[in-house]
């Protein structure tokens, strides 16, 4: 019987898609190892992903199946657990793990065949949306100037600043890598020159995931973002194959809304947790 290397849930599967080519996927009793090797420190891209949500003991189980998976690379210090189900099943993930330090996450899967995008009726005409040349030594000054947005719009405080650019810029090139070899593209959209809103696809097999949608505080609220999602979406469809589309977001973020305004629909919603590593925290006062 062959092994089941992908998740059914389209958010854990094109989780698993986005990660840097020599990602590692193992199937194990009940589980899927998923390694970088290139990006050890990447909480969400080494982690285990349950067939099950966790039920009572789960939690000291589960980590001892982390540092066994994870014994070789002293460099993955955090713990991240998923489960694939997609029906905001939580198990006993509050008593397990929230008990423990580890932040319970839940996301919403907003998913959309090609034909169910559409222009939203206040889309932005007046900015240049395109793809970003993905080759060494290619449109660099836009490159830099996503990183810096996205810098500019993350949210979690409790990373230091240059912890989170070192693993922000090897991100982004991992994507270049992929976006070279013909899987997706990098969008941006552009205002005199600038970017001004940023958002990637990486497609595998038919499957298009959205990754980083932002735009700057200055250009929010102007039609800009549904304009590149509909044009990316249109561009993954025509030259990378994509037939399915798929953005995970967090179920009380007002973005929701802006995709579902395009023919995204709230499809799954999964749940996991993650726990920091100790030198990320900041200083007990």
């Amino acid at each position: 019987m062959e092994e089941r290397l992908v998740p059914r849930s389209l958010v854990w599967a094109t989780s698993i898609d986005v990660l840097p080519p020599d990602r590692i996927v193992e199937r194990r009793d009940g589980h899927l190892v998923v390694r970088s090797p290139t990006n050890p420190t990447h909480w969400w891209g080494n982690l285990l992903v349950f067939d099950d949500a966790p039920v009572g003991g789960d939690g000291e189980r589960w980590e001892r199946l982390f540092a066994d998976a994870f014994a070789s690379e002293p460099r993955v210090r955090h713990r991240t657990f998923a489960w694939d189900q997609t029906d905001d099943v939580r198990g006993a993930a509050d008593a397990e793990f929230g008990a423990r330090g580890y932040d319970v996450e839940r996301t919403v899967g907003l998913i959309a065949a090609p034909e169910e995008i559409h222009a939203h009726p206040r889309a932005n005409r007046e900015i240049d949306v395109r793809a970003l040349d993905p080759r060494p030594g290619a449109d660099e000054r836009w490159w830099r100037q996503v990183v810096e947005i996205q810098l500019g719009g993350r949210t979690i405080e409790r990373v230091n600043e240059e912890v989170e650019r070192v693993f922000t810029q090897t991100r982004q090139a991992q994507l270049r890598e992929m976006f070279c070899a013909g899987n997706g593209a990098w969008y941006v959209a552009l205002d005199a020159g600038d970017v001004v809103a940023s958002m990637g696809i990486v497609v595998t097999a038919g499957r298009g995931r959205y990754q980083a949608v932002d735009t700057v505080q200055s250009h929010r609220r102007r039609g800009i973002c549904s304009r590149m999602l509909v044009d990316a979406a249109r561009d993954a469809v025509a030259r990378f194959g994509a037939t399915q589309l798929v953005i995970a977001a967090d179920p009380d973020y007002h973005a929701a809304g802006i995709y579902e305004s395009v023919g995204f629909r709230p499809t799954e919603r999964v749940c996991g947790v993650c726990r920091p590593p100790r030198a990320t925290l900041p200083a007990a006062s």
